[in-house]
């Protein structure tokens, strides 16, 4: 078993919130690019710019089921005096051996297919007879039970303006343009647009792999009979969807019983599929507090920087935390404190953009707004301490949810906002105006 020491600082030096994260991010660095298929790039973010190889839609098409026309065959045209027109065949999504469209004719042409040779508009079908010799219809009937639609007359009652309803080559995107840009998170739309200009793959940032474990011999799998002394694991639930939110790959390890070899162990197992591990619980100061213990064998001493750095933070909640890196990959590795509330608000403001960082985004932040604060009493807070307090946002007023109590769920589940009080105010009156993270 290798044996590097956790990396101190000095057991009374208070770290700031912003040092931490200072610290986190200059270690964190994004992920090589890799060469992915396009369903497998959903949610990962762009290296290079994307050009348009070729002009989309690559010819004129209609946008329409229809009879594509002559302009002048059908100026005039109406349901008392309509335009009769030959009708010279089908021109179908696909075709590429198009007809021509003389004088006195037309095709009957159906949505996305290239429009012919002489033709100027298309009418759309509901605007004729579709060839049955009566009044204004509402669709075609199927070329294979009427085959005899696409020969014969057509009535046309309206007339039509040169390109109507024709879909320009090129309208949707054209060669040499600029399609998406690097940096850019591909969502389904992107997806669509690659495919569209005929990328099958495309070089990303790969989503993160993030490794979120609870430890503490009380926590027991939801689901399961409670024993006395006993509580529900909720920390790696938590912690695991808001890594998958954050846009990682994440999985979750079930609870850690207080051992330092077993959490040694599981912890060494786990750095295989690891791009980040998030530890939760074990990093205070009592006597069961057992990740410092078994990261203080985790690594390798031979090399450079390895360890964990245990550290107290002027914040409330999540004064205990510990950053570093293990294995001889340097696994970026936070250790996140045990009460829930402290773990969440821990990861929202350190794990979050580590997370986005790996991802290689540039913005990896929350985003941050001012609001009026809406209370019934002042809130206090703890002198040279950042609070987070959670809050509900709506219209450029925020109200607390909650007590300070950093075991609050309940409150914290209905939540979507952190009020933020400095480290040099102690108290906040109602009407005053405050730094909110937005957290939905």
């Amino acid at each position: 078993m290798s044996s590097a020491a956790p990396r101190t600082t000095g057991q009374d030096h208070l770290w700031s919130v912003d040092e931490h994260l200072e610290d986190i991010l200059a270690t964190v660095r994004p992920l090589e690019p890799i060469e992915l298929q396009l369903l497998d790039a959903q949610g990962c973010v762009l290296v290079d710019d994307v050009t348009v190889p070729v002009s989309m839609p690559p010819f004129d098409n209609s946008s329409m089921d229809g009879y594509a026309v002559r302009v002048a065959d059908v100026a005039g045209a109406s349901e008392e005096f309509p335009a009769v027109l030959d009708v010279v065949g089908d021109v179908a999504a696909g075709q590429a051996d198009l007809l021509h469209v003389g004088p006195g004719q037309a095709a009957r042409i159906m949505t996305g297919a290239p429009l012919p040779p002489g033709a100027e508009a298309v009418v759309p079908v509901e605007w004729t007879d579709g060839g049955l010799g009566e009044g204004p219809v509402s669709g075609m009937n199927a070329r294979s039970l009427a085959p005899e639609g696409a020969s014969g007359h057509v009535h046309v009652f309206r007339p039509a303006e040169a390109r109507a309803h024709v879909r320009a080559k090129g309208s949707d995107v054209k060669a040499g343009d600029r399609a998406l840009e690097a940096g850019t998170v591909l969502g389904p739309p992107q997806i669509a647009l690659l495919a569209t200009i005929g990328r099958g793959t495309v070089r990303v940032r790969p989503r993160p792999r993030v490794v979120v474990m609870s430890t503490g011999s009380e926590l027991v799998q939801p689901g399961e009979e409670l024993a006395g002394g006993q509580i529900y694991d909720s920390n790696s639930f938590a912690l695991t969807a808001a890594a998958r939110d954050a846009g990682a790959i994440a999985y979750r390890v079930g609870a850690v019983a207080d051992d330092a070899e077993t959490l040694r162990s599981t912890i060494e197992d786990q750095l295989v599929r690891a791009d980040l591990m998030v530890t939760t619980g074990g990093v205070s100061v009592g006597a069961y507090d057992v990740v410092k213990e078994a990261l203080s064998y985790v690594g390798d001493e031979d090399e450079a920087g390895s360890g964990i750095d245990f550290r107290k933070l002027a914040m409330q909640p999540g004064k205990p935390q510990g950053f570093g890196s293990i294995g001889p990959d340097h696994t970026p590795l936070l250790a996140l404190p045990g009460n829930p509330v402290s773990s969440y608000v821990s990861f929202e403001l350190f794990a979050r953009p580590a997370i986005r960082t790996l991802m290689g985004l540039e913005d990896v932040h929350r985003p941050r707004t001012t609001a009026t604060l809406t209370a019934d009493k002042a809130l206090t807070s703890p002198k040279g301490r950042r609070q987070f307090l959670r809050g509900t946002y709506a219209d450029g007023a925020v109200s607390p949810v909650g007590g300070a109590g950093s075991h609050l769920v309940a409150a914290l589940a209905h939540a979507d906002a952190l009020i933020v009080v400095p480290e040099d105010v102690e108290s906040v009156e109602p009407g005053t105006e405050v730094e909110v993270v937005l957290l939905g």
